[in-house]
């Protein structure tokens, strides 16, 4: 082998890199898909109340608070497992009557801990987040997270 690279050789490294490289990326692509549509959400049926709860949660900035699947901030609990944790993951009319009544009782009001804004939102708005939650609960999580309390 020569100790110089030539320009064309430089050329068909970069070339033969850069295909190598695609593939892995377009075939990591696919695999990622495939899991999703058929495993991480496959049971998870999408509804409108899903996707409205989605957008009370977008609308009032729940994020800056709260962790969902470990995304956002650390103030709040992680909210991916919540249904679980009140244990009405299988009970949609549970879900929002707990979750309405803690939506009700904040701010607690009790000295020295993190208190909670009052949204005052809707019982339409808190029928869809409670479906959300109930969605997002749904989800395989791969073990996240990583205790039960968040």
């Amino acid at each position: 082998m020569r100790e110089v690279m030539t320009k064309t050789m430089a050329r068909n490294v970069f070339y033969g890199g850069s295909l190598f490289f695609v593939v892995i990326f377009l075939i990591l692509s696919a695999q990622s898909v495939r899991y999703i549509v058929t495993e991480s959400t496959a049971s998870a049926e999408l509804t409108d109340s899903v996707a409205a709860g989605k957008h009370v949660w977008e609308k009032h900035a729940c994020i800056n608070c709260h962790t969902l699947m470990g995304e956002g901030a650390y103030f709040a609990p992680e909210l991916q497992n919540v249904m679980a944790r009140w244990g009405v993951e299988d009970d949609p009319e549970g879900a929002f009557d707990v979750l309405k009544g803690w939506m009700d009782s904040q701010p607690s009001g009790v000295e020295g801990r993190r208190q909670m804004p009052q949204f005052n939102l809707s019982d339409e708005e808190v029928r869809d987040l409670a479906n959300f939650f109930l969605w997002v609960n749904q989800i395989n999580a791969q073990d996240w997270p990583p205790n039960e309390a968040g």
